[in-house]
Parts: structure tokens; C-alpha cells; sequence
């Protein structure tokens, strides 16, 4: 368990890298270099615009693999995956400006953006699922959490990346060829994740199967529909609250506040950091008290600590914004800590690759696709302090908060065999 434990960590590290990366460099200098026509605020609408196409590539990218997943292993998928969201990031770091090409810079950009999230959508459900069918019943939550670090990982490497070059590149180096560095650096990772993966062996519950479904998506649909639907919005807050603090909190401290890229980005990556660090705790408490009250508390702290976070953030003091955005992170990994074990004991496992993977997806979809293009709409409506930000984050919240409601709970009981529960939320 440790060694898969440690290679579905480094690949969903890896993964996320190459898609965090992006977020980044659109909330820092894709606007002015690919939509230079546009003014400073809608160039940053344009560059979250193209950010969010990774997000609606996702639930194809979990179709796919999923479909892959339940018919050929769960084993494949982590090969694949890692390849294309790789070489899709190397590209982009090869992509000429606005200036250089014109209109086909941002179009190769937008493409490029959906292959990341095509290969992203693919990566989740695989890394989780290989972990969780070879974890011990009682532990499954703990094992289960090492693929959710991985995010984190991958939020600090590329971040610290970004971090390195601003500080001892100038403005106009950084955005010559300075933010092209963290794409080319993907390759060499993925390169690296799939030596890792090399040595993994298949998950004996998949092996276990005899009745493998021929479309596993129409199986889904038909007999979970209202499960995939349910999974989505209760996963929708924490995709929202992440990518308001990871990636549009960027632009708003370094644009509206005048606060300085190495200032944010510090604090920032020292949240997601402990975050980082909490998550197997939380989901060890995931193991004892079960998933579902662990998720009900993250999303009830979500929608009291969203005013109170921006209202900090607004400060511009680097000390108060580190609590704001930790705040917020700590009640978001109070609910994912568990879910890599939650969703694949909802499904049962001749259709777990897909149904998981697209409630999963689709949660980002609803929940991060838009967050930063609707929170640098209101902020730039508000005041200094975006009021209208908290409240969108804080009933995104509520929402995820009655869905959550509605779904059983999974825990295995030593009386109990550890499959999924799914009669009261199918149909």
C-alpha cells in the first residue's frame, strides 16, 4: 500500500502540475500576451475563459477513461492519461503570442487547454480507484487521501516554479519566455510519473469482475443518473472555493490591490501547503466517523468562512490573506479528504470508473469552470471589498451542503462487506 499509495500520489501530482500551471499563468500574464486588444479586466476574463474549457473537457476526458477503465483496467488509464495531459502542457509553452501569429495563438491555446482537461478527466478516476480497490476496508479513507495530496503537490510545485522565475526575472523577461518554463518542465515530470507507474499491478477488484458492461456510461445514466447529478453538486463548493483562493485571489491581490506577485504566491502556496499536509488526518477521521459527516462539516464551514475570507484578503496584509485563504482551504479539504474513498463506495464496481469519475468531473465543471470568471466579474462591480464574491462562494456552499444531504452513508462496519450503497439515491 505504500508504494501505490506513493505513485498515485506523484502521477495526480504531476497531473495536476501541468493543469495548475495554467491556472496561474492566466491569472498572471496570458491575458496581455494573447488577447492584447482587449483592456487589462477582460484580457483576465479571456485567459479565465480559456482556463475554464480544461473543466468542460473534464467529463468527456471521464468518459473516456472511464469507459477504459471499466472495460480494460483501471491500470491503463494512468499511462494514457499522464501522456496526453503531458504533452498537451509541453505545447502550450511552445504556443507563439498574439503578436506573433495573431488570432491562432488563443485558438491554439483554447485547444490545447481541452486536451489538459480531456487527460485530467481521465487521471482522477484511475489514480483513486487503483488505490481504493487495493486498500484494507477500514483504512480505505486514509490510503485513499495519498492520491488527494497529489493536488496540493502539484499546486506548490508549479506555483513555486512561477514563484523562482518572478523573482529573479524582471517583469518584462517573465513575460517574454520566463512563464513558458513551467509548461516545458512538464515533460521531464511526466516522463518521471510514468516510471513510477510502470510497476503497478491491477486492482484485484477489477479483476474480480466477470460481467464487464458493455457501455458503461448508458449503464450509468440509466440506473445512477440521479446519483452522478447528486455527486456533481455536492463537489461543486469545493472546486469553487479552491480555485477562488488558488487562482483568482492571484489576480484580484496582484491587479485591484497592488499586492506583489512573490507576496501572493507565498501566501497562497503556504496554505495549500498545511492543507497538504492535513489531508490524511482528515481522512482518517473520514475512517472513524464516516464520510458523510465530514463532508456536511466542510461545506457548513464553507459557507460561514466566506465572508470573513474576503474581507481579509481585502487587507492586502500578507499574514491576514495566508489566514483568509487557510480558512477557506482547511474547510475545503475537510470534504475531499474523504471523497477519493466516498464516490467509489457509491458505485458499484463494474461501472465505478465512470460513474465516479464523472460525478467527479462534473462537480468541477459546476464549480470551477466559472468561479473565476464570475468572482472577477463581481469584484470588479463591488467595492474594495467583494462582498458579492463571498456570497456567490457561500451559497455554492448551501447547495453542496443538500446534496450531500441526500447521499448515504459508505463506511464500512466490521459487520458489513465494504461495497457501495447505492438504492436510496438511484434511479
Amino acid at each position: 500500500m505504500p508504494r501505490l499509495a506513493a505513485a498515485s500520489l506523484a502521477g495526480t501530482a504531476i497531473e495536476f502540475y501541468d493543469f495548475f500551471v495554467y491556472g496561474t499563468a492566466a491569472a498572471l500574464v496570458l491575458g496581455p500576451l494573447f488577447f492584447p486588444t482587449f483592456s487589462p479586466a477582460a484580457g483576465t476574463l479571456a485567459a479565465f475563459g480559456t482556463f475554464g474549457i480544461g473543466f468542460v473537457a473534464r467529463p468527456l476526458g471521464a468518459v473516456v477513461f472511464g469507459h477504459l477503465g471499466d472495460r480494460r483496467g483501471r491500470r491503463p488509464v494512468l499511462v494514457i492519461s499522464l501522456l496526453l495531459t503531458g504533452a498537451s502542457t509541453v505545447a502550450v509553452g511552445c504556443v507563439p503570442s498574439y503578436r506573433a501569429i495573431g488570432v491562432a495563438a488563443p485558438v491554439l491555446l483554447l485547444v490545447l487547454r481541452f486536451l489538459q482537461g480531456l487527460g485530467l478527466g481521465g487521471e482522477w478516476g484511475g489514480a483513486v480507484l487503483l488505490t481504493a480497490e487495493h486498500a484494507p476496508a477500514g483504512r480505505r479513507a486514509l490510503w485513499s487521501s495519498f492520491p488527494q495530496v497529489g493536488p496540493a503537490l502539484g499546486f506548490v510545485l508549479a506555483n513555486g516554479i512561477v514563484l523562482a522565475l518572478s523573482a529573479t526575472l524582471s517583469a518584462a523577461e517573465f513575460a517574454r519566455w520566463g512563464w513558458r518554463v513551467p509548461f516545458w518542465a512538464a515533460g521531464a515530470l511526466a516522463l518521471a510519473g510514468l516510471w513510477l507507474r510502470s510497476s503497478l499491478t491491477e486492482s484485484p477488484r477489477f479483476l474480480e469482475i466477470d460481467d464487464h458492461v458493455r457501455v458503461p456510461l448508458i449503464e450509468v445514466v440509466r440506473h445512477h443518473g440521479r446519483l452522478v447529478l447528486l455527486t456533481a453538486g455536492a463537489l461543486a463548493a469545493g472546486y469553487a472555493v479552491f480555485y477562488t483562493v488558488t487562482t483568482w485571489s492571484l489576480a484580484y491581490a496582484t491587479e485591484r490591490l497592488s499586492v506583489s506577485r512573490t507576496v501572493m504566491l507565498t501566501c497562497v502556496m503556504a496554505a495549500v501547503l498545511v492543507m497538504g499536509a492535513l489531508t490524511p488526518l482528515a481522512a482518517l477521521l473520514g475512517d472513524r466517523y464516516g464520510r458523510r459527516p465530514m463532508c456536511l462539516t466542510g461545506c457548513a464551514a464553507s459557507a460561514l468562512w466566506m465572508f470573513p475570507m474576503v474581507a481579509l484578503l481585502a487587507t492586502g496584509e500578507p499574514l491576514l490573506m495566508f489566514l483568509g485563504i487557510l480558512g477557506a482551504l482547511l474547510a475545503f479539504i475537510t470534504m475531499f479528504a474523504v471523497i477519493a474513498a466516498y464516490l467509489p463506495e457509491l458505485y458499484e464496481p463494474r461501472v465505478r470508473c465512470t460513474g465516479a469519475a464523472v460525478g467527479y468531473n462534473l462537480g468541477g465543471v459546476l464549480g470551477g469552470a466559472l468561479t473565476p470568471l464570475v468572482a472577477t466579474t463581481l469584484a470588479e462591480r463591488g467595492g474594495r471589498v467583494p462582498w458579492g464574491v463571498g456570497a456567490y462562494l457561500s451559497g455554492m456552499a448551501l447547495l453542496s451542503l443538500a446534496c450531500f444531504a441526500l447521499l448515504p452513508e459508505t463506511r464500512p462496519v466490521p459487520a458489513a462487506v465494504a461495497e457501495p450503497v447505492t438504492k436510496p439515491v438511484t434511479g
